[in-house]
């Protein structure tokens, strides 16, 4: 990705300069728009104010209006999980800066309820579609994107980590809410672990989750939990999830929310099992009883690979693989709350001229009526379609870049 230009009134200024905070403090609370100079003669952008520091966002439903090359280009929402949820599970106040989810699972229960006891309506059972609030799935995808994990350039190879991504997913939650609450006050995000460190990360660990009990006498109040995977293995009264950088706290969960996990995630568990060098990303609300004792109380998983991009099959991953080796610069579509069924663009090309190429998959096992679908999504796309029909063909020669 190119690094972003803007034009402030008439100063003209990289995104790295350091009067750049000066200039959007001055501009903040005005009716004046910075312009991204990606394009001639720039698009407009807005100021907000976030923990302190003044920072610079793409105006909502703009993101195709930036040159591919820019940070702040964005393909249609059309093409992935996420136009559904625009506006409604997801709705941006360009006055604040501030982005209000809202989510399709509880942050807090009865304290009748045990922790780690699933109802029937849990994410580890299903995904649904639901235009109006995001799934587990769908908030981990939101996150992901957001913190731009799902975007790939060669600049970046080697260069993320478990530091890298703990670090631009707070950031991500910075300017996010729900249900009035800052989303940053009820995400738990592993810090990264170091053995020289561990009384110190346990004792900031213990002050961060001490919050959870401080609720209504009525409700207990649930963390998001976002974490690799290490293992989930038994335990003595049922199962527990460890977690990776947390070696020393592991989470339990009972039998039943196991069962549903194994069975709705079996795929993304044979993913894991099967590319060695694989994440298991779990997204996940808990609770912590009494006794200091955590258990999961709804789940969803997503698998990565080595540079931390999202892939459904291995037929994606032989996909992704291909691009990155041969050097190439797009960004990974991610499935939000659509079923399994629904086509979606697996990878937007981004160095191709004049416009970017959408690159989609049919997995063997698809309906009948999925290339209907995927026919529609393709001729009310702006973008030049790439289609390879997996299982029964070899992958198709991959279009250049310019």
């Amino acid at each position: 990705m190119s690094p972003s230009t803007f034009r402030i009134g008439d100063h003209i200024i990289p995104h790295d300069d350091p009067r750049l905070e000066t200039l959007l403090a001055s501009v903040h609370g005005t009716k004046q728009r910075p312009l991204c100079l990606c394009r001639d003669p720039g698009v407009e952008m807005y100021v907000a104010r976030i923990n302190g520091r003044h920072v610079i966002k793409r105006m909502p439903n703009t993101g195709t209006d930036h040159a591919p090359t820019c940070e702040s280009y964005e393909p249609s929402a059309e093409l992935s999980g996420l136009a559904p949820l625009l506006g409604s599970a997801i709705q941006e106040n360009i006055q604040d800066g501030v982005t209000t989810l809202r989510f399709d699972f509880a942050l807090s229960k009865g304290r009748g309820r045990p922790t780690g006891t699933s109802s029937p309506r849990r994410e580890s059972d299903s995904v649904r579609t639901n235009g109006n609030k995001l799934t587990l799935r769908g908030s981990l995808h939101y996150l992901w994107e957001q913190a731009g994990f799902h975007r790939w350039s060669p600049a970046m190879a080697g260069k993320r980590s478990w530091h890298v991504i703990h670090k631009f997913l707070l950031q991500a939650a910075e300017d996010k809410a729900v249900k009035g609450v800052p989303l940053a006050d009820v995400l738990y995000v592993p810090e990264p672990f170091s053995r020289e460190r561990m009384e110190d990360i346990a004792q900031r660990r213990m002050a961060r989750l001490s919050q959870i009990s401080m609720g209504e006498s009525h409700a207990q109040r649930l963390l998001l939990l976002i974490g690799e995977v290490k293992e989930i293995a038994r335990s003595r009264c049922g199962h527990k999830l460890v977690v990776k950088h947390l070696p020393d706290f592991p989470i339990t969960m009972d039998d039943g929310l196991h069962n549903r996990l194994r069975k709705r995630f079996a795929g993304e568990f044979a993913l894991w099992d099967a590319v060695d060098n694989a994440h298991l990303v779990v997204i996940g609300t808990f609770g912590v009883d009494p006794t200091g004792v955590a258990s999961l109380d709804a789940a969803a998983l997503m698998v990565v690979n080595e540079n931390w991009l999202p892939f459904e099959h291995l037929y994606e991953q032989a996909l992704i693989d291909r691009l990155t080796q041969s050097g190439r610069s797009f960004l990974k579509g991610l499935r939000y709350s659509l079923s399994d069924d629904q086509p979606l663009a697996s990878v937007v090309l981004l160095d191709t001229q004049p416009l970017p190429i959408a690159l989609y998959i049919v997995p063997p096992e698809a309906a009948e009526d999925y290339d209907a679908a995927l026919d529609s999504l393709i001729a009310e796309s702006r973008l030049e379609a790439w289609v390879w029909r997996a299982g029964g063909e070899a992958m198709p020669e991959i279009p250049p870049a310019d």
